[in-house]
């Protein structure tokens, strides 16, 4: 094949665009295992709280340091962050599909650019 210097400039820009979108999807999927994994830690702690007497202390964690909290007030805090995390999840989802969209149309273009056969 010839070397990327050969083709025409639009091409040239194309495929520099289909790469950038591919590093794109790439950090949203990054993002989004890091959100689902910090999902699951939280339905675990929220799993253990349940078997904890109302009355036993317990503590959360607060960078460096662990701080006693009631109960409910750590699994009020469990709770809210799930929604926030879920929330987010659905935001980097639509993402995920507008860039993997993107990148649909742009190989698509760029394999009858090049006289490539589509899949």
């Amino acid at each position: 094949m010839a070397g990327l210097g050969q083709l025409p400039p639009q091409v040239q820009e194309r495929l520099q665009r289909l790469q950038q979108l591919q590093n794109t999807m790439q950090q949203l999927l990054v993002q989004r295992q890091r959100i689902e994994m910090e999902m699951a830690e939280s339905d675990q702690a929220l799993e253990v709280l349940k078997d904890v007497a109302d009355a036993s202390k317990v503590y959360r964690s607060v960078g460096a340091v662990l701080v006693e909290k009631p109960k409910d007030k750590v699994e009020s805090e469990l709770e809210e962050r799930k929604e926030f995390l879920e929330m987010r999840i659905k935001v980097l989802q639509k993402q995920e599909d507008k860039t993997r969209e993107k990148m649909t149309g742009l190989q698509e273009t760029l394999q009858k650019e090049l006289g490539m056969p589509t899949q």
